[in-house]
């Protein structure tokens, strides 16, 4: 009954650790692909090649339901995959939909035609790629309108978090967010769409100011996964073991994962 959560790296950490948190009887897999991170600077090709490989990793450990807890892989293969690539008796998801929900405030399923929503300035916040395919705005216009979306490509950010230095993720997100509210000097919301970015939430709020409502992904998806399997239970896979695993140097990135997520995770080699 294993649930795969795939990402380019670490961040999907903070999506793994809410599902634990939200269903802690599911086994969950973790993948990640630390070999060819980051995504957020490789070409759609490029990425939807490596997030396939990961999935099918995935499925060898019985994972029928793949989680893609990387915004730059949902946001540039997930409607590829799920198009022309996908099995009948498979399920990938993304981390857009259920913040794009919670933002307009539409329950998981309700399929009737955009509408007004009140919040009309958005601000997001991503890796180049997410931002470039502008998948986000495509969601959102299947479920909102009139709404005004303006991104910034937050260059460096995943790096700072993932190489532990906080002092230069601060000062970065600190620059992309000024630049931002030189664009649009009144947000009413702000999406982190990168799973790295939980970990520097209260820089965001703070650089944005409390007036400004942002949503993060974690608890987000946790919930529409759990609501996804009481619905769908058929597609909880077959596997009962929970794994990290990775395309990397499993001491190497065990010891990262340790500063990231501030306690000790052992992955294995993929």
């Amino acid at each position: 009954m294993a649930v795969g959560v795939f990402d380019s790296g670490l961040g999907g950490l903070t999506i793994h650790r809410a599902i634990a948190e939200r269903l802690p009887d599911l086994p969950l897999v973790y993948l990640g692909d630390n070999a060819n991170a980051p995504y957020g600077v490789r070409d759609a090709d490029d990425i939807f090649d490596l997030t396939c490989a990961g999935v099918e990793r995935l499925w060898q450990e019985g994972c029928d339901l793949v989680i893609l807890a990387c915004n730059t892989a949902s946001a540039a293969a997930l409607r590829r995959m799920q198009e022309t690539w996908l099995p009948e008796n498979k399920r990938v998801l993304g981390v857009f939909v259920p913040m794009i929900e919670a933002l307009t405030e539409r329950r998981w399923g309700d399929n009737s035609p955009p509408r007004e929503v009140v919040v009309k300035q958005v601000a997001l916040f991503a890796t180049p790629a997410t931002v470039a395919s502008r998948a986000f705005q495509r969601e959102l216009a299947f479920r909102a309108v009139g709404v005004d979306v303006e991104a910034q490509p937050c260059g460096g950010v995943v790096d700072a978090i993932e190489q532990g230095d906080e002092i230069l993720a601060e000062a970065l997100v600190t620059s992309h967010v000024e630049a931002l509210l030189r664009r649009m000097p009144r947000p009413e919301a702000a999406i982190l769409g990168c799973t790295h970015y939980p970990l520097v939430e209260a820089v965001f709020q703070r650089a944005l100011g409390e007036q400004v409502t942002v949503y993060s992904q974690p608890g987000l998806v946790a919930e529409s996964l759990a609501d996804y399997l009481e619905r769908r239970p058929e597609f909880l896979g077959e596997g009962t073991q929970s794994r990290f695993l990775t395309t990397g140097d499993p001491v190497r990135v065990s010891g990262k994962a340790v500063q990231f997520l501030r306690r000790p995770l052992r992955f294995e080699a993929a």
